[in-house]
């Protein structure tokens, strides 16, 4: 039996995107050390009825606080020193730099999982101030010593693994393994047909924090000139606000409110969204694989996404779905107008849950994972 210990940035995120994966390695025999900070009780009951332990470790998920970054760093260790594990996994930024640290320094292998290359990575079209320039070379730096000290590091598309090697982030290609994502839950995200509306009764759903590199500004846009020529048709945003150096202001916001976007805010379900949705939308500058369209394909909706990199994996163009240039309103909107056909948007749903039901499910994505844990 083998010790694994998982180190996260935010709690929730054990179960609803590692759920599976830590169910997985706990019925191979072996035990499981989920670790996150900001526990809540419903959290660690969660995560003990997946057969893992939890610890709480500091971790400032947000924020350029070297001093706090030191103090998690020096936790991960102490907790690697004290548990002894056979591997340590991590993902998202934080975790995945410290953490590689504080493995190297207590003899243990580890593996980060880059879940998209993020807003370090990502050009937003807007030129950076001083501040965001130096935090995206200090991130590339940093990572460029983990990754050298990882085992292994698993990427959720084709380009991330080259675009961090460009970027000086990956010596040893050898170490980069590439799996669908995390893949999505068909038992908790299940088909529906459309809703039953006629042509300017359509629903268009986009479900993202508030970033500017998500594509939220596009989809405002598009949405208010679709309902220029169709203004019965709905435009929904769900998702969290973010305040950070990307994060959509407070102002923008209400602009598009007043001219017919309905933001519902973040919800710990979005099932109901999904199956009140007529299409799925989300625009996004550059993803991992994102959870949330493989979710909407599962719930049997065509989808609309960028050709860029994460996205274009999750659509065969004018099969299941359109992809759209990033950054590009009015291609986007274009492509909105062609989805208020009814037939077609049925012949794309059904087309979006063969191709999910193919590449994406969960239970496929994570054998493959085993596989690279050599856990399997």
């Amino acid at each position: 039996m083998a010790t694994i210990v998982i180190v996260a940035s935010y709690a929730p995120s054990l179960v609803n995107f590692r759920g599976k994966l830590i169910k997985a390695i706990v019925e191979k025999g072996h035990k499981v050390i989920a670790c996150a900070p900001d526990f809540t009780s419903e959290n660690i009951d969660q995560v003990q009825e997946l057969g893992a332990e939890t610890r709480t470790i500091p971790l400032q998920r947000d924020g350029q606080n070297i001093v706090e970054d030191i103090r998690f760093l020096f936790a991960v260790w102490k907790l690697l020193r004290v548990e002894a594990p056979d591997l340590l996994i991590t993902y998202t930024i934080k975790p995945n730099i410290w953490g590689a640290y504080a493995a190297w320094g207590a003899s243990v292998p580890s593996i980060a999982m880059i879940t998209g290359l993020g807003y370090a990575f990502t050009d937003t079209g807007v030129t950076p101030n001083f501040k965001t320039r130096i935090v995206r070379r200090m991130v590339r730096i940093l990572y460029r010593f983990s990754t050298s000290a990882n085992w292994k590091i698993i990427f959720q598309n084709p380009d991330d693994p080259k675009d961090f090697s460009r970027a000086g982030c990956l010596g040893d290609m050898s170490k980069a393994h590439i799996v669908a994502g995390s893949g999505v839950d068909l038992e908790k995200f299940t088909p529906s047909p459309l809703p039953d509306c006629n042509r300017d009764g359509q629903v268009f759903l986009m479900i993202s924090r508030l970033l500017f590199n998500k594509g939220v500004v596009e989809f405002a846009r598009a949405s208010i000139e679709v309902k220029k020529a169709h203004p019965k048709v709905r435009f929904i945003l769900v998702g969290p606000r973010d305040y950070g150096p990307d994060g959509i202001p407070e102002g923008l916001l209400d602009e598009w409110r007043a001219n017919g976007l309905e933001y519902e805010g973040a919800k710990k379900d979005v099932r109901k969204n999904l199956k009140e949705c007529s299409v799925f939308v989300l625009p996004s500058y550059r993803e991992g694989t994102p959870r949330a369209v493989l979710e909407a394909m599962a719930s049997q909706r065509p989808v609309i996404v960028t050709d860029t990199p994460g996205c274009r994996e999750t659509v065969d163009d004018n099969v299941n779905g359109y992809l759209v240039p990033p950054r590009d309103s009015d291609a986007l909107a274009r492509r909105m107008l062609d989805l208020l056909d009814i037939n077609k948007a049925e012949r794309f749903g059904i087309e979006s849950l063969r191709l999910v039901r193919e590449r994406f499910d969960v239970e496929k994505v994570n054998k493959a994972v085993l596989h690279i844990l050599e856990l399997d």
